[in-house]
């Protein structure tokens, strides 16, 4: 049963094969099982788990279930959800009780879903592993020696290891997408402003965007169906008519252009992992898609734009951390001055430290027009370049991660090694399109994704031409040895 695709979970409801009550306490069993050496999830409250699946089989029962009802799916720690601990991976905020929920989770309580609990995270998303959470590393659950990705690793693991029946994630430089690859899943960052941030825990205003994390393209695309909408109260959220996100599941794919960006394919991208990208990409010609060679020129660049914009936005939204109104507070100090410095030297981590120091550093008056002011310059000339190879192609194609899942530690203490784990992803975000990763085979044992990035609002299309994929092969469908 664990391994179900969402819609075959609503059918088994749908039938009264098995109710919500008893399908929430299978996951919940699974998670007591595994998550003591996973350390997938933070928070978990059986009580209000099973309450919400008890609502679900009654809404069951009468007859108005939407297709998620009654499924249990896992929220990753950045989104608050009313009376549920929201820690966003930090002490900062180890004993915070959201009270109100993130726009994605009243979406999901709309639907009738089960919140099966709160996942594991890098610090406030600041990561690439899920080691800087206060809580404790993710293991991968392919290799328990490795790291899942970050920063929303809690969620990648339980989704690979089937400790729900799918999850929410963020995706600020790929954070979503990257573990995704590491994991051997699919996860999908929508267009920025596509799924409302009201409520989600704010590390990069202008790139975070929350987004799907699930087994298949199908999975994301019912997922999707219920994440993206307006909302009023995130005055980045885009006023825009409903999408349906799996009307083009079906689409064929013959004159299709794919785009291959030679930058992706150049030195710094594993040999191993280059070889099943080029064979997922060969799988797509038979499918008959057209290949194209294009150019992003100046996507060497996103890794210095981001870790000048990224830290700089993170130094203003974390400044809201100060030991007053909610968050860790020093147990002794002198005076507000130093009440502030010490509830924020105690409640910060390492990786959110120098962040915000960087950040800090480049919004200051002397640094501003060297780094920030050029830098926003750099991000519309990456931005640029995506509207110029959308000119010769509908979809890009190539790498999602350079590598596949690295051991626990091996980059710990060389953060810049770390970033550049991001070197694919982080251009669709600082440009603001959609992108997904989805499983594409291994290498050496442990997965590769294959990375998909559309134009604008172009979620539908990209789901279509993923799931065209998964229907000839089956790489979506593997688990971990001993997790089934």
């Amino acid at each position: 049963m664990i391994n179900s695709s969402l819609k075959q979970f609503g059918q088994m409801l749908a039938k009264k094969e098995i109710s919500s009550v008893e399908m929430t306490q299978t996951f919940l069993n699974r998670i007591q099982q595994y998550n003591p050496s996973i350390n997938a999830f933070i928070t978990l409250d059986a009580d209000k788990t099973l309450a919400q699946a008890k609502l679900a089989d009654a809404r069951i029962a009468a007859g108005t279930a939407a297709p998620l009802t009654g499924i249990p799916i896992a929220q990753k720690d950045i989104f608050c959800a009313k009376g549920w601990r929201t820690t966003c991976g930090s002490k900062m905020l180890e004993t915070f009780k959201a009270p109100y929920d993130a726009h994605v989770i009243s979406q999901f309580d709309a639907e009738g879903a089960v919140n099966l609990g709160k996942t594991n995270m890098d610090e406030f998303a600041m990561g690439s592993s899920n080691e800087t959470s206060f809580f404790g590393g993710v293991k991968n659950p392919w290799d328990f020696d490795r790291v899942p990705g970050g920063s929303s690793g809690g969620s990648a693991a339980a989704v690979a290891a089937r400790l729900c029946a799918a999850a929410t994630g963020t995706d600020t430089g790929g954070s979503i997408r990257q573990p995704a690859s590491l994991c051997g899943f699919t996860g999908l960052k929508p267009t920025y402003g596509l799924v409302s941030r009201y409520g989600m825990i704010a590390f990069a205003s202008s790139l975070d965007q929350a987004g799907p994390m699930a087994k298949s393209a199908e999975d994301c695309a019912l997922m999707l169906d219920v994440m993206a909408g307006f909302d009023e109260r995130d005055s980045t959220s885009l006023n825009r008519p409903k999408e349906l996100y799996t009307r083009d599941l079906n689409m064929a794919l013959k004159g299709l252009r794919i785009g291959l960006p030679r930058e992706y394919f150049s030195e710094g991208l594993d040999a191993n992992v280059a070889k099943v990208i080029e064979a997922a990409i060969a799988e797509y010609k038979k499918l008959g898609a057209e290949i194209v060679d294009i150019s992003l020129p100046n996507s060497q660049l996103s890794i210095p734009v981001y870790y000048v914009l990224a830290p700089a936005e993170a130094s203003s939204n974390l400044s809201r951390y100060d030991g007053v109104r909610y968050g860790h507070r020093a147990a002794q100090y002198d005076d507000l001055m130093d009440m502030y410095m010490k509830s924020r030297a105690e409640g910060f981590g390492a990786e959110v430290k120098r962040r915000i120091l960087i950040g800090t550093y480049v919004l200051s008056a002397g640094y501003y027009d060297a780094y920030y002011l050029k830098a926003q310059q750099i991000r519309r000339l990456i931005a640029d370049d995506f509207v110029q190879a959308f000119k010769k192609c509908d979809i890009i194609m190539g790498p999602t991660a350079p590598s596949t899942a690295f051991k626990a530690g091996e980059k710990a203490d060389d953060p810049v090694a770390m970033y550049l784990q991001d070197v694919y992803t982080i251009a669709t975000n600082l440009a603001g399109l959609p992108g997904m990763s989805i499983p594409a085979g291994f290498s050496n044992g442990l997965p590769v994704g294959l990375q998909i990035m559309g134009n604008y609002f172009d979620e539908a299309r990209m789901l279509g031409v993923a799931h065209a994929y998964q229907q000839v092969t089956d790489w979506h469908q593997k688990a971990p040895e001993g997790i089934l």
